[in-house]
């Protein structure tokens, strides 16, 4: 049961998965934030509300824009990504490359075709798979 689970885990595309949810939540965060912090005030602002915060920034209208904040949110971004990366991308890479796979690597070359401009046909092709093209 666990080596079943352990296969589980270690698959290539639960990884992937899991690394752009991380991402994804990351960013979401970095999002919520300009919004919260920059947008929204703005918008109340031009409507003529009138809210103060703390910290750096600068008030318009009566609104305060939270700058401050939203750099906060973009270090968090930049070192939560680095764990990230250093915690799971690199440690799974290694490990694949164990395996003898490769991931998170270059993308493999590819050529273009002459006659339909693709240019998605592997490095040895030598027929175009869109339009049945010769390719050199």
């Amino acid at each position: 049961m666990l080596k079943g689970f352990k296969n589980f885990l270690m698959r290539g595309d639960l990884i992937i998965i899991a690394v752009g949810l991380v991402v994804a939540l990351a960013f979401s965060t970095l999002i919520h934030s300009f919004t919260s912090t920059i947008v929204s005030p703005l918008i109340n602002a031009l409507a003529g509300h009138s809210s103060k915060g703390p910290g750096l920034g600068w008030t318009l209208n009566g609104q305060f824009i939270a700058l401050g904040t939203f750099i906060a949110a973009i270090i968090y971004f930049v070192i939560f990504m680095s764990v990230v990366y250093f915690v799971l991308v690199v440690p799974y890479r290694s490990y694949m490359a164990r395996q003898g796979t490769s991931v998170f690597g270059p993308p493999a070359p590819t050529k273009t075709c002459p006659e339909c401009l693709s240019s998605d046909l592997p490095e040895a092709a030598t027929k175009c798979l869109h339009c049945a093209s010769l390719v050199a």
